[in-house]
């Protein structure tokens, strides 16, 4: 377990980027997440064709994976998470709803894949040394 959630160490400017990218886009999640979280199990609405454990785990995936976003807590998981919910959000609107990728006037999947895109990145790069997971799991040297 230790080792899953071990924080690789980058430079510190690299880390301070993390940190900052951790801060804005958990709290983006967080008021996303927000309304959802309050009713997980339907959010959608009562026409929705996503199962209620499904709607439910994309609720806690934002509101829960922006908090650890933001602490830098349990990072692999709650990227995982959001990664998990981003891309069917991604395919809904790409693929399912026909958006465009950028369309300023209605609906697109370009916040979708930039979240995404955020979580991979995350997978890969770790929270940085500034982040809890940091604090409990320890970090390597560059």
């Amino acid at each position: 377990m230790k080792k899953l959630f071990a924080v690789r160490a980058h430079s510190v400017k690299g880390d301070f980027g993390l940190f900052l990218l951790r801060i804005v886009a958990g709290l983006a999640f967080m008021f996303h997440g927000w309304p959802k979280i309050r009713n997980p199990f339907g959010w959608m609405g009562p026409d929705a064709d996503m199962p209620g454990f499904l709607q439910a785990l994309a609720a806690v995936a934002e509101f829960g994976g922006g908090l650890a976003w933001i602490l830098g807590l349990l990072m692999p998981l709650a990227s995982f998470g959001i990664a998990c919910t981003m891309a069917v959000a991604t395919h809904l609107h790409a693929i399912r709803l026909g958006d465009p990728f950028v369309n300023p006037s209605g609906g697109s999947y370009e916040l979708a894949a930039v979240y995404l895109a955020m979580a991979i990145m995350f997978l890969l790069m770790g929270p940085g040394r500034y982040s809890a997971d940091r604090k409990l799991f320890g970090g390597g040297r560059r």
